[in-house]
């Protein structure tokens, strides 16, 4: 293979058909992939589809920034900062993007800000918060705990722990892990909250069914009408309810300040150009009891990729990850970790779950077209007006949008099962009990100090002091916030009952779905990485049959 052949962003023939370990035992999942993940769509239509897998992580590139922004305070102190955060986010996500799809595990992934690390953040905001600190102080602290916790994750990727520990976790691990991706997020604030922008105002549940409804009849209705119905449902769905929000803010049917306002004005008003670099708010602090907050966090959203990874691969059509395609993904999230601290996000970067569901509504998964959304990213990122376009999709068109892929994300974890013996009852008794937990134990979490002064993880660890002989131990500060972090994290509860269960009760290699499943599994010959593609091995994509 020649060295153009080996470029990412060389041409890559159309007629060839991914086909990895197992993906001739898969037509169907095959057969519905518009694009491959080494397919080049042509350039403009690269660019919409590259568009439409950022506007489906929109809502939380902007939620996580305004949550914090809201926590610290920037809003009263300095309102013409929260546009440069946001657009941090955005530039971050690009370029982690970039370097993951390029360097790291080369799956057709979108990294950006994540939830699991905004937990911890949040419980750090509100420690300083009590010290009388104020934002920009805030922010080198949740600097210096996200860099921290990137390189420990760095060290997790790369010397392969998360590789090793693959071979311990068949599909009855995997299964309920993805699955639980999409389950846990039932009550995220753009669909469960009835007061999300602002108290009083309600949830604007018609805006969220037009959504739903727009999305589901271009991407299940009418895919077999017309092309661009199949490739851009969610563009589509997203273009259609805000401009009709768009419509009833201008006319005054919907009220300034609404959860269904469409905020135009803030558009003009945004600066054209932000300036966004390196430690733009100060040089970092590391404090070690934010820094263990943080690592919690790291280590609940590392669980989250490893099922991300598997989920992509599976709708894809190819087989599942190898150990050295996870380490190096892994290992290039912390590196993205220790970027958005260095750029200051006061957030981690993780892989987008979002961007998952987007594939499997589109049957888009070209490594191509996210590297063109990646750097359209970072484009809107330092042009001012842009992000503030975005941040305008009212929240009910978020809801409408994650109704419907985490959804499908859940039935992709399920469709691991496949593999698995399901008249053994162990099977049916681990898969139930992981997702029951998943769900349960969050939910525990979040009713966990409500009705008290004291934050979840401070409440927490009072009880857990409490505890006959263990108290002195689980009532630390650093067990407790560890436990509140990574209990509140539905796929990690999930994922590590599951991993226990799974390799404690008595089962045989076939009805555990590991015979299937070694079977499914790429050799880690087939994942080159950056140094040996250096190196002048070639690239990674799928071997093909010489009559092609």
């Amino acid at each position: 293979m020649s060295s153009d052949d080996r470029d990412d962003f060389e041409e890559v023939e159309q007629d060839v058909a991914p086909e990895g370990p197992g993906v001739g035992d898969e037509p169907s999942a095959a057969g519905f992939v518009e694009y491959g993940i080494e397919d080049r769509p042509p350039r403009g239509e690269s660019m919409l589809l590259g568009v439409q897998h950022y506007l489906t992580m929109i809502g939380a590139s902007v939620a996580i920034p305004l949550g914090l922004a809201g926590a610290m305070g920037m809003f009263e102190a300095a309102p013409g900062q929260v546009g440069r955060l946001i657009g941090t986010f955005f530039v971050v996500s690009g370029i982690a993007t970039l370097a993951q799809t390029t360097i790291g595990n080369r799956y057709p992934i979108v990294q950006g800000g994540t939830f699991s690390m905004l937990a911890p953040g949040l419980a750090i905001v509100g420690v300083l918060a009590q010290q009388g600190a104020d934002w920009q102080t805030m922010l080198v602290e949740l600097q210096g705990a996200v860099i921290v916790a990137g390189v420990v994750e760095v060290l997790i990727g790369y010397t392969g722990v998360m590789g090793k520990l693959k071979r311990y976790m068949g599909p009855v691990v995997i299964a309920p892990v993805i699955a639980l991706i999409g389950l846990a997020l039932f009550n995220v604030p753009q669909i469960a909250n009835p007061n999300f922008a602002a108290p009083g105002t309600g949830q604007n549940w018609w805006l969220l069914g037009l959504t739903m409804f727009a999305i589901v009849v271009f991407s299940q209705y009418l895919d077999k009408r017309h092309r661009a119905f199949k490739l851009f449902p969610v563009l589509l769905g997203i273009a259609f309810a805000w401009g009709v929000a768009a419509v009833l803010s201008v006319t005054g049917v919907f009220a300034e300040g609404s959860v269904s306002y469409v905020a135009l004005g803030s558009v003009t008003s945004a600066p054209l150009l932000q300036p966004i670099y390196p430690f733009q708010w100060g040089l970092p602090q590391f404090t070690p009891g934010f820094i263990v907050g943080m690592f919690a966090g790291m280590l609940a959203s590392v669980v989250e990729s490893f099922g991300d990874y598997h989920s992509v691969a599976r709708i894809a059509g190819r087989g599942a990850p190898s150990a050295k395609r996870i380490d190096h993904g892994i290992g290039m999230e912390g590196v993205g970790n220790v970027f958005a601290g260095i750029m200051g996000t006061g957030n981690g970067c993780t892989s987008y779950t979002e961007n998952v569901g987007a594939i499997a509504i589109t049957g888009v998964a070209s490594r191509y077209v996210v590297q063109i959304g990646a750097a359209v990213m970072i484009l809107v990122g330092y042009f001012g007006p842009m992000g503030e376009l975005f941040a305008t999709i009212p929240a009910p068109i978020i809801g409408g949008l994650y109704m419907v892929m985490f959804g499908q994300i859940a039935a992709v974890g399920l469709s691991q099962l496949k593999y698995v013996d399901l008249d053994a009852n162990r099977n049916v008794f681990i898969v139930g009990f992981a997702l029951f937990a998943g769900l349960a134990v969050p939910e525990y979490m979040s009713q966990v100090g409500q009705g008290l002064e004291a934050s979840g993880a401070t409440a927490l660890q009072q009880g857990l002091a409490g505890v006959p002989v263990l108290g002195a131990v689980l009532g630390t500060d650093v067990v407790a916030t560890t436990l509140f972090v990574v209990g509140g994290t539905g796929m990690v509860v999930g994922g590590l009952v599951a991993f226990v269960l799974d390799n404690t009760i008595p089962g045989t290699r076939e009805e555990r779905g590991l015979s299937a499943w070694a079977e499914l599994t790429e050799d880690d010959e087939e994942f080159v990485s950056a140094l040996d593609r250096l190196r002048g091995r070639g690239g990674d994509r799928p071997p093909v049959s010489s009559d092609d």
